[in-house]
């Protein structure tokens, strides 16, 4: 997964140490440890800032988010939720953290985009265009 913008950097992400702490323990069981996904989200993770959640801005994805964004490459409209592996359901647009685009999602800020390469090679850019809801922003700090 690339996980870019158009500077060809990686955005910058923030991530609540809440978030940060439970997806550690997450990517540390023997089941996930071994997996791509969960190296790439770790890497991730490694890049990040880490703050309190009370110091989270409001238009910064973080665990349990449900956010706009659009794919660049087609014009489609998205809204997603950023939900933990057990919670993930296609059909309800729930996206795993696991998956490549909830792994790119985690930490970025209203109006950054990430390229990634869908299954099948397919190039896609997705970019946040606002948060519907953001659990640090309602004052959910221990979810």
């Amino acid at each position: 997964m690339q996980n870019i913008h158009a500077s060809g950097l990686p955005p910058s992400l923030i991530v609540p140490s809440i978030d940060f702490n439970r997806l550690e323990t997450l990517l540390d069981s023997p089941a996930l440890r071994r997996l791509p996904a969960a190296a790439a989200l770790m890497e991730e993770l490694n890049r990040a800032e880490v703050l309190p959640p009370e110091q989270v801005p409001g238009d910064v994805v973080t665990m349990n988010s449900t956010v706009d964004c659009i794919d660049e490459s087609s014009g489609e409209r998205h809204r997603l939720t950023l939900v933990y592996p057990n919670d993930a359901n296609v059909e309800k647009q729930r996206v795993s953290v696991l998956a490549p685009v909830g792994s790119a999602l985690l930490g970025l800020s209203v109006g950054q985009c990430i390229d990634w390469q869908a299954p099948g090679g397919r190039h896609l850019r997705l970019r946040v265009t606002g948060i519907e809801y953001q659990p640090e922003a309602s004052g959910d700090f221990h979810r």
